[in-house]
């Protein structure tokens, strides 16, 4: 059955698409709960019309997040955290705390969930990995100290 889809579907396609699924698939799920409508020719003109304002809107998505990539990708972030005579930390240093860190010293909103790093369980230097668009991401420096 072609639909076109309303939202994002991980694993069948993005908002304005027009896709072919299981007629169960649709029935049952994509057009009960508003994900899909049926692709008519009127819907198609609409959906051709969604697909340029998503194209569009992500189109200056991306050129935001480059702007902000080379921003974050110059600075070294410094993140305090408790720590023993060795270096060792008194628990880790998570994605939470360095996107707190990055909201405090740049004045970036991002969200923790796309911070990809493993947590930090010494002081010094670490990486992180910040995804900021599908098509753009940054290395930030992270830099844990004893406070």
């Amino acid at each position: 059955m072609k639909v076109i889809l309303r939202a994002d579907i991980a694993g069948v396609g993005r908002r304005g698409d027009i896709v072919t699924v299981a007629d169960g698939h649709a029935r049952n799920y994509l057009l009960p709960k508003g994900f899909a409508i049926p692709a008519s020719d009127g819907a198609v003109n609409q959906a051709n019309a969604m697909r340029k304002a998503r194209d569009l809107r992500e189109a200056a998505d991306r050129e935001a997040a480059g702007t902000i990539a080379t921003a974050l990708g110059a600075k070294t972030f410094t993140v305090k955290a408790k720590a023993g005579n060795e270096g060792r930390l008194f628990g880790s240093v998570t994605a939470g705390d360095v996107a707190s860190a990055l909201s405090d010293q740049a004045g970036v909103q991002i969200d923790r969930k796309k911070i990809v790093m493993q947590p930090f369980r010494t002081t010094g230097a670490h990486s992180a990995v910040v995804r900021l668009h599908a098509d753009v991401e940054c290395e930030i420096k992270v830099s844990v100290v004893a406070g």
